[in-house]
């Protein structure tokens, strides 16, 4: 086992692409996965240890807000905790790569943790708006909602386009694979997508000891994200329609 120096050099030469990725992911999240990849190799965990320590931080993060009063105390906490989940999420797919031990079931794994923390940080703040807020109008607990819907909507929609986008790359040869992911990393996109970032969603939790505040920044970046949807949705049906075509 070498040093955590020499391994996270290794890990910096097993990222994935940079391309259709936020800055966010790009220079914060993935770095930090980074470290705490390095960490788990060192410590002997497994991908599959790493994603269960994620879905630990995140969906404790998930129960405060659901449980607890909102407070400044509970806002750095919660955020804190939703962050570092973040960033084991990235590091779970860093070590596997790393190690060569990643496979279906952990990308499974991945998958249905990240599933159930779109569905249930969304659940959580409904909770808590019914719970603790008081809210201008019963309206806003239709917010919520909303939200989830737009968060799985394009998190489901994403896994496919990813999954057919595969499949008919294995269909269609090795040419239309390398053309397809020959387009170059783009900047202006990486700016673009930071609002869609899940990273940056979970710093409107640092709002939760003002609740008008984080009402209306939770409200905000619903309307974001619901207009990234129908973005993503009409690009993704382009492609997969010209794949058809292809």
């Amino acid at each position: 086992m070498g040093s955590t120096g020499t391994v996270l050099r290794e890990l910096r030469g097993a990222q994935k692409s940079a391309k259709g990725v936020s800055l966010y992911s790009r220079y914060v999240n993935r770095p930090a996965g980074r470290v705490l990849a390095a960490g788990a190799y060192r410590a002997g965990l497994t991908p599959n240890h790493v994603t269960l320590i994620s879905a630990l931080f995140t969906y404790g993060a998930v129960a405060a807000v659901a449980l607890v009063e909102p407070s400044w105390t509970l806002a750095v906490l919660v955020y804190a905790a939703l962050a570092i989940g973040f960033a084991f999420d990235s590091a779970d797919g860093q070590l596997a790569r790393l190690t060569g031990r990643g496979g279906p079931d952990g990308e499974w794994l991945d998958h249905v943790v990240d599933c159930g923390k779109l569905l249930l940080v969304h659940t959580a703040v409904l909770i808590s708006f019914y719970r603790f807020g008081e809210l201008p109008s019963d309206a806003w607990l239709l917010l919520p909602l909303g939200f989830q819907l737009a968060a799985v909507v394009t998190f489901c929609a994403g896994l496919l386009r990813e999954h057919l986008g595969k499949a008919a790359a294995s269909a269609q040869g090795p040419s239309w694979a390398a053309t397809t992911s020959a387009a170059p990393v783009s900047r202006v996109r990486a700016v673009a997508l930071l609002p869609a970032d899940y990273g940056v969603f979970c710093l409107v939790f640092l709002l939760l000891g003002a609740p008008g505040a984080f009402r209306a920044g939770y409200a905000a970046l619903a309307v974001v994200h619901t207009l990234f949807l129908a973005a993503f949705l009409a690009k993704w049906f382009r492609e997969l329609k010209a794949l058809r075509a292809g």
